[in-house]
């Protein structure tokens, strides 16, 4: 199911609804998740981050909740897979895209295929959001109740920590560029994913192909 369908063309400032009021929720919600799990699991990485479980209320206190929160974070990933997953499909010009995302990193979007609703590296985030979220789930189990791992079976506690660990890694990384990208790379997203409108300008810039089909346009010759 795609939530491309809920938007709106247009609204009485002539600005596109770029996301509806559920979409931002699911953003949102999986976005502050996350950032829990992020802050509680620096805690028990290094001592030097420890004070950020003190702020969180302490040290019992974090790792009660950072497993559970972590279910609920990945319950928030599915929930928005429920509704971008096609949205999210790798296409050829999304390849094409990528082959030249040279020109996306030096601000020029005239050089680059036009894009659909999300560009291929928003894509790319967005599944290693989810794979990575089901990779700290299935890991972290065994190292919230590591009381289930049969003594033959002792080689699987290590293993899960450090899959653990390359899966939280990989997702703070691509964490810190979507922070980046939305913050200070692409000014109008911060804007967009909290009111849910763009202008035509941003849109036709950024999203060509999305902007052309929610006004009714005809696409462009490539």
């Amino acid at each position: 199911m795609s939530a491309a369908s809920d938007v709106r063309p247009s609204g009485a400032t002539g600005e596109i609804e770029r996301y509806t009021f559920r979409e931002r929720v699911m953003h949102w919600f999986t976005g502050i998740t996350y950032l829990y799990c992020l802050a509680t699991g620096l805690a028990f990485y290094s001592p030097h981050l420890y004070w950020l479980a003190s702020v969180l209320g302490g040290g019992a206190t974090s790792r009660f909740w950072h497993p559970i929160l972590g279910v609920v974070f990945l319950m928030g990933t599915l929930w928005m897979n429920n509704f971008w997953h096609r949205d999210m499909e790798m296409t050829e010009t999304d390849r094409r895209w990528l082959d030249r995302v040279e020109h996306y990193m030096a601000n020029r979007d005239d050089l680059l295929p036009s894009q659909e609703r999300f560009n291929a590296g928003q894509k790319l985030f967005y599944w290693l959001m989810l794979y990575g979220a089901l990779l700290l789930l299935l890991t972290g189990f065994f190292l919230w109740v590591p009381e289930y791992i049969p003594r033959q079976a002792a080689w699987v506690r290590p293993l899960a920590v450090l899959l653990h660990e390359i899966a939280a890694l990989a997702t703070i990384g691509g964490f810190i560029i979507h922070i980046y990208m939305g913050v200070f790379f692409v000014p109008g997203s911060m804007t967009a994913i909290t009111t849910g409108w763009v202008s035509r300008a941003w849109a036709r810039t950024h999203h060509r192909l999305w902007y052309l089909r929610v006004t009714g346009s005809p696409p462009p010759q490539e």
